[in-house]
């Protein structure tokens, strides 16, 4: 593998994780690198961009969005027009206006460093150990305290089914 194809691959990889965590700023550097780094016509070359789209977006650089998108519409992958032309479509959408309180507030996170994103003070749920619980064991019980007369009530169960069929036979 040429040394062109690893840093494309990289980069593209690089760019899609920084997306997917966030960090769009650096989402939009890898893959810019990688857009320069692949064949514009290649279907590879083409989902580069489709995720460059998506990175634009979320950094709310909508007119690169939708310019880059423009020009994915004439691309000679069917699959990359199809997909452009949807995400052209939302793009282009008029923007819904929202109450405030229907919406929940995000702190931008995208200044942190990679130092400060690992020393916050808060974790996800689930990444901590499970605290151990002593199992507690049941007292053993003394076996001549346990009721072992037979009170009879299989028997009257019994005999109340038998009742109850030879009345719905009789009828």
């Amino acid at each position: 593998m040429s040394e062109k194809q690893e840093d494309f691959k990289q980069a593209y990889y690089k760019g899609k994780l920084a997306l997917e965590r966030g960090r769009y700023r650096i989402s939009i550097e890898q893959l810019e690198m990688a857009k320069k780094l692949s064949n514009p016509y290649s279907k590879m070359g083409g989902e580069v961009r489709i995720w460059l789209v998506s990175a634009y977006q979320a950094a709310n650089q909508m007119q690169s969005a939708i310019e880059l998108c423009q020009d994915l519409i004439k691309h000679p992958s069917s699959d990359i027009r199809k997909q452009s032309e949807r995400i052209l479509y939302i793009l282009k959408a008029p923007a819904l206006k929202r109450p405030e309180e229907w919406l929940t507030k995000i702190p931008d996170l995208s200044q942190l460093s990679e130092e400060e994103e690992t020393k916050t003070r808060y974790r996800p749920v689930g990444s901590s150990k499970p605290r151990q619980r002593k199992k507690l064991e049941p007292k053993p019980i003394d076996p001549s305290e346990i009721n072992t007369k037979d009170n009879q009530f299989v028997w009257v169960a019994l005999i109340a089914i038998v009742i109850l069929f030879i009345v719905f036979l009789a009828r």
